[in-house]
Formats: structure tokens, C-alpha cells, sequence
């Protein structure tokens, strides 16, 4: 079954589970990409070896799940390198629409609606070796001269 099929059949509520977002959202972000790539492909060229739904997902996944790219080439039966330009692609072409465009850094701080913003700063520590006497080996001062 591909994911066409898969996609079809999910609920509204699961697609937030799967992939991140709602179903409206995940449903403009596909128009979005269907646009731009009948633009690119208008005069023709070669076809993707992933459609744009797969690019989609592929890109979903990749941010949603903390997947790596190989492991995500398995599933779709390709390499990295495609993978990668498809997350790319996809991530580049929704940055450069300004439906999913964040506004600036400046902009949200003049915007005095926001009341809280939560980040999850958590830190790991990582166990390092402590120095002492018995667990330094001194070596043998020979004389040179």
C-alpha cells in the first residue's frame, strides 16, 4: 500500500499524531508543493523518483520523528542523496510561501500578545573522569643532560 492510499484513510485527528500538523495544514502544504513542482515541470524533465506527497511525508518524518536519512531511504527504497533533496526541496519551497513563512525576530518582539513562551532547554550530563593522585600515572624523570 503506498501512502497515497495510507493517507486517504486516516482521520483528522491522526494526522497530527503522524505527522505534526493538522490535516488542513498538511493539505495546503501538499498544494503548495504540487504548485511548484507543475511549475519546475511544465516544460518537462525528468520525474522524481518520490512524488511530491512522498517528499512531503519524507520531510514530515525526517523533523517529526528524528529519523535519520538513511533509515528513511530504506523505507522508500532509494538512497540518501535523494532524501536529502527532497527534504530540501520541500522545506525550501514551503520557507519561500509566505502562508509558512515566520515572521522576523524583530516582528515578534514588537507583538505584545505573546504572554509565555516555553523552551525545553534540558541538558544531558555527560560522566567525565575526575582527576586525582591515584589515577594520574607519573613518569620516570630520567636525567637528561
Amino acid at each position: 500500500m503506498d501512502n497515497e492510499e495510507k493517507i486517504s484513510k486516516l482521520k483528522e485527528e491522526e494526522y497530527q499524531k503522524y505527522f505534526g500538523v493538522k490535516k488542513e495544514i498538511f493539505e495546503k502544504m501538499l498544494e503548495v508543493l504540487n504548485d511548484e513542482y507543475a511549475e519546475k515541470h511544465k516544460k518537462g524533465g525528468r520525474p522524481s523518483v518520490l512524488s511530491v506527497l512522498d517528499k512531503l511525508v519524507v520531510m514530515l518524518q525526517y523533523y517529526r520523528e528524528y529519523r535519520t536519512m538513511d533509515n528513511i531511504a530504506f523505507d522508500y527504497n532509494t538512497n540518501k542523496s535523494t532524501v536529502y533533496y527532497a527534504i530540501t526541496w520541500a522545506e525550501e519551497t514551503l520557507i519561500r510561501n509566505n502562508a509558512f513563512h515566520l515572521p522576523s525576530r524583530k516582528k515578534l518582539l514588537e507583538d505584545k500578545t505573546i504572554e509565555n513562551v516555553v523552551v525545553d532547554a534540558t541538558e544531558i550530563e555527560i560522566e567525565r573522569p575526575q582527576k586525582n593522585k591515584r589515577s594520574t600515572t607519573r613518569a620516570r624523570k630520567k636525567g637528561t643532560q
